[in-house]
């Protein structure tokens, strides 16, 4: 038995064929281009998501399609995906998670005193990451899709919804329970999209997609949709934070998972719906065998770009010779890196903050850049780990790493030394997928094995004094970035 799991990031969508036995058989990938039009804005293609999904499902598949017997569908969350339902075309460029266009809305919406009872609904506040304040931008910005909402043909939908409508030749609109609870639109305790939600907003909630359990039957492939022959069930969806939990075989409360991607998600389940104190989001992590798992997690806008960017910057070929940079010293020389280059995620959500470079001197060097870089990563990931031991009113144990900058040794050994706290990481980075994977397969009542999931644990080198010196000058350089 093989399970397809197609993993739909940011950067890049990978397919990826599980075997019963945990086993990763086949594999591909194909990388996704982002537009920034304006500051702040966010933007991709729908039809190049569509695209690359068909392409690396071509290429994991051929020749075992027959083996496949059920397909799992992990996705970037928060995207927005708008299309004419009859002829299938989007409308418009896909604003993504990153993409701040409606954040002056989200502050009027503040301002007039609608986050109580936003949080109340969602667990979220009100922000522009989410496709609440989106929709009403697109149905407001672009007037086609005012005129197919009026003629019923207009869907709205995150990125699974996308790939299940098209993967079941246009004949399933549906989302899980967990891309819904992202939308700021979705009753967490109904289960059920919020009237009330979609009036705050401005926002038709009857354009949406129908939002079902993880682990449902969502459809079954069609005929020429992919390479794959027609009727293999699509039994699972998450998105991919929620997946890459599930992955690490969290199934209760006291563990907590951090995925390095584009940006960064810390994801830890709760006893209950939780509404946060400390600027966290509560959510529903998934429904599987009719039961709700709730969570909190913290959204971290600019993670894992941020060495990207830097070695751009530095004229390196890449965050991987911007680790060795940063490796040829010992601490960062003072220097400290806030990269605010979108914004500031979670605990902080500063829409105007900005990135940030001090303590340069004359004997500041490269190196010292690039090891700031690397640190500011950690640091970013341990202010939504500290507010989560906050809200949980506990100390948290440690850290379980997954996702693609979750590689690189270097990282996992600092962000244990700005924790204070060991981490772990499993031995297959796209933890999100084998997640996923695994759902699908329970779902077939054929549990894929975990055994194969090999764990490296990075133990806190630096003593408490060293720790708290750089978390001192993170701090007060985080300050001035929300200036």
């Amino acid at each position: 038995m093989f399970v397809l799991a197609i993993d739909q990031g940011t950067t890049n969508t990978k397919a990826l064929v599980f075997a019963q036995n945990g086993e990763v058989v086949r594999s591909a990938s194909a990388s996704c281009h982002t537009d920034y039009p304006h500051p702040g804005w966010a933007e991709q293609s729908a039809s190049e998501i569509w695209a690359t999904t068909r392409q690396v499902i071509g290429e994991t598949c051929a020749g075992i399609e027959a083996e496949i017997e059920a397909i799992g569908i992990s996705n970037q969350r928060e995207t927005l995906v708008v299309w004419d339902a009859t002829t299938g075309e989007p409308v418009g460029p896909a604003p993504i998670w990153q993409c701040r266009r409606t954040a002056d809305e989200c502050a009027a919406l503040i301002e007039t005193g609608h986050s109580e009872e936003v949080s109340a609904l969602t667990g979220l506040g009100i922000n522009p990451l989410f496709p609440a304040s989106k929709l009403a931008w697109v149905l407001k910005n672009r007037p086609e899709a005012e005129d197919l909402y009026r003629a019923g043909r207009l869907r709205a939908g995150t990125v699974d919804s996308w790939l299940l409508w098209n993967l079941t030749g246009r004949q399933v609109f549906a989302t899980d329970h967990s891309n819904a609870s992202r939308t700021l639109l979705f009753d967490t305790a109904r289960l059920a999209w919020g009237p009330r939600l979609g009036e705050v907003f401005g926002a038709p909630l009857d354009c949406l997609a129908t939002p079902m359990p993880s682990d449902s039957r969502f459809g079954e492939t069609a005929e020429g949709a992919t390479t794959l022959p027609a009727g293999i069930p699509i039994h699972a969806i998450m998105g991919d934070s929620h997946a890459a939990l599930f992955g690490h075989g969290v199934r209760g409360p006291g563990k907590v998972k951090a995925t390095y991607g584009t940006g960064s998600s810390l994801m830890t389940l709760t006893q209950q719906r939780t509404v946060s104190r400390h600027g966290l989001s509560g959510t529903i992590a998934w429904t599987q065998n009719g039961k709700t798992a709730h969570a909190l997690e913290g959204n971290i806008t600019v993670s894992a770009q941020a060495a990207a960017f830097m070695a751009e910057m530095l004229g390196l070929d890449g965050p991987a010779a911007l680790s060795d940079l940063a490796q040829q010293v010992p601490d960062n020389g003072g220097v400290c890196f806030v990269p605010a280059l979108a914004g500031l995620g979670a605990p902080h959500w500063q829409d105007d903050a900005r990135g940030l470079v001090s303590g340069l001197s004359l004997g500041s060097r490269p190196a010292h850049l690039a090891r700031a870089t690397f640190e500011a990563i950690a640091h970013q990931v341990a202010d939504v780990f500290e507010a989560m031991e906050e809200d949980l009113g506990h100390p948290l144990d440690g850290l379980s790493a997954d996702g693609g900058a979750s590689a690189n040794a270097f990282l996992m050994q600092l962000q244990a030394d700005v924790i204070g706290k060991a981490v772990e990481r499993r031995k297959i980075p796209e933890i999100g997928a084998f997640g996923v994977a695994s759902m699908a397969a329970e779902a077939l009542g054929k549990p894929i094995e975990a055994g194969s999931q090999e764990i490296q644990i990075f133990h806190p080198a630096a003593d408490s004094s060293a720790r708290c010196t750089l978390r001192d000058q993170w701090k007060i350089t985080l300050a001035r970035a929300c200036l």
